[in-house]
Parts: C-alpha cells; structure tokens; sequence
C-alpha cells in the first residue's frame, strides 16, 4: 500500500531554516541527464529519463519517463567534445524542439553538428 506525507513546511533538525513544500516541489530538477553521445549513445546518469535516440550526428532526442505539463520548461545544456582531461573543449548545445514527452538537441563542433562525448541536460519545469 502507497504511503503518502502531506506537510506545509520542512524545517532543520533544530526547528529553525524552514522552507515551504511549494519552493521545493517548483525549483527542484524535473530531469537531468548526462549522455555518451559517441558511437553507441548511451546514458552515464540520469533522473526522469526513459531513453535516448541517435537522431543523426550531433542531435538526439531524449525522453521522459513522466511528461512535463507542456513544452514551456527550461531547459540548461552542455557538452563537452572529448572526455580527454586537459584537452576536452565546452560547446553551447542548442534545442531543436521541445515537447512535454522529449526535447531534441543539437551539439555542433563550430558550426557542423558533432557527435560529443559528454552531452548534459537539466530540466526546469511542472510535470503532468
């Protein structure tokens, strides 16, 4: 049987430094995800992902296991070209569209899509 803990509030062990429930559930991630997005993609780590597709090279879809309420949520991107310590260059990845089930993202390397080794994804958002 399903448990469920209603509460207003969270506060510290100590009673003191309290925050309500509705900051919490809003500025929390509603996904993330960290991507080999080389050869055989794959995902490193990942909270709210049920899979990743190879679109072509240098874009990728990733997928909710749940939906946002909408394709209105932020969304922060990164990628790194290489995994080569000392050497591995950051890029700005750019989104080519978004819905509340999946985005799908780009990573370029100047201004041809690449294929990149690290591919990071935050979501910001409400779910369904």
């Amino acid at each position: 049987m399903a448990s469920e803990l209603r509460v207003d509030t969270l506060k510290d062990s100590s009673g003191n430094n309290s925050v309500g429930m509705a900051y919490v559930a809003g500025g929390s991630a509603k996904a993330f995800g960290l991507f080999n997005g080389t050869g055989t993609i794959a995902t490193r780590k990942s909270l709210n992902v049920s899979g990743i597709t190879d679109v072509t090279s240098g874009r990728m879809t990733v997928a909710f296991s749940t939906s946002m309420d909408s394709g209105d949520y932020t969304t922060s991107l990164t990628s790194e070209l290489d995994d080569i310590v000392g050497t591995a260059k950051t890029y700005n990845p750019e989104i080519y569209s978004r819905v509340a089930g999946s985005v799908d993202l780009a990573t370029y390397s100047n201004t041809a899509e690449q294929d990149h080794a690290y591919v990071e994804i935050i979501l910001h958002g409400d779910l369904a």
